[in-house]
Order: C-alpha cells, then structure tokens, then sequence
C-alpha cells in the first residue's frame, strides 16, 4: 500500500520518517520502501494505524495525504510517462495543459499537490524522465541525437543537449561515447 506524504522534500525528511516508521513497527506498520514524498508499506493498513501515523508524522512537519490526494499524484506520474514515451504521437500543445485536459483538473492544484507530496514540480519530472528517455534512446544507439530529439518534442538538439547536461553534468556525445568504452573494457 503506497501513502503519500506533503512536506517531505529533503533527504533530511525522508530519514526523520523512516526513523518515526521504525519505531511504530510496534503498530504492525512494516513498510517496505521510502521515497520523498511516499512510502510504501507491505501490507494494507488499518484505519487506527493510518490515524495513528498521521499523528505521529505531524509531529515531524509533515501530513499525510489523503487516498484521494496520493491517486491525483499516481494520475500525474502516468501522464507525464505516457508524455514521455508517446511524445511523438501526442498533441503538440502545452505540457500544463495536457496534463490538465487528461485529468480534467486544474493545473494550478494539480502542480501545487504535486510538488508539496514529490518535491519537485511537475515540469522538473517531465525533464527527468525525459533525460531517462534520452539516455535509454542513446543506449540503444538506433536513432541520432536529431530524431531523438524530434520524438521527445524538443525545439532543437541544442536545447535537448542543454537540459542534458545541465541534468547529468554530461554531454550526449560524452554520455553515448562512455558506453563505447565501456563495452570495450
């Protein structure tokens, strides 16, 4: 069972509630993974367990989201991997009104929601992924830089560099040549 968290941004954060989440093993709360903005929990939890968290995570700063709040975040993460790796056969309109046309929500609370729970915003999580994508198109070695960038609806193989090495401290010649050498090795 994954929750959601508002308010945990840092990785200072994520270690005062993994800290609180080991004490309340006590509860039965025996949760698997921690991440900003989420943990993941074996099994389902109570109603009182999920009250009793909630209490316990006030006390660090941070709320828990409702079941709602933690779905509108799971929509977000799907719209922006199918942005990711449909680009090419999607709309060519704006990001925020794309996502707010499939979710049929306004952008503002959507953005708002989504980067108290994940801490970053929306726009840093479609860059993410699509340096993912990058570095996963340029591992195949299938396509250039060029038709890379035409897919994942970059203006230009300038601005796709750009945001690359701005993300990785890398060039995509560089990035794409480390795995030449690697296989080399």
């Amino acid at each position: 069972m994954k929750l959601y968290i508002k308010y945990m941004v840092s990785v200072r954060c994520k270690k005062a509630v993994q800290d609180k989440l080991d004490k309340l093993d006590k509860l039965g709360l025996h949760y698997g993974t921690v991440d900003l903005g989420e943990v993941v929990f074996k099994q389902s939890i109570t109603p009182q367990q999920h009250d009793q968290l909630k209490v316990e995570l006030q006390e660090l700063g941070v709320e828990l989201l409702d079941q709602h709040q933690g779905k509108v975040i799971e929509q977000v993460k799907k719209v922006i991997e199918k942005m990711v790796y449909h680009a090419d056969s999607l709309p060519k309109i704006k990001n925020s009104e794309y996502i707010s046309q499939q979710l049929k929500r306004d952008y503002t609370y959507l953005a708002t929601l989504f980067s108290e729970a994940t801490g970053v915003t929306i726009e840093q999580s479609i860059i993410n992924h699509k340096i993912e994508r990058v570095k996963e198109l340029l591992l195949y070695d299938e396509l250039t830089l060029t038709e890379i960038a035409y897919k994942l609806n970059y203006c230009s193989v300038a601005h796709l560099s750009g945001q690359f090495k701005k993300t990785t401290g890398l060039t995509p010649t560089f990035f794409k040549q480390m795995k030449h050498k690697m296989r080399h090795l």
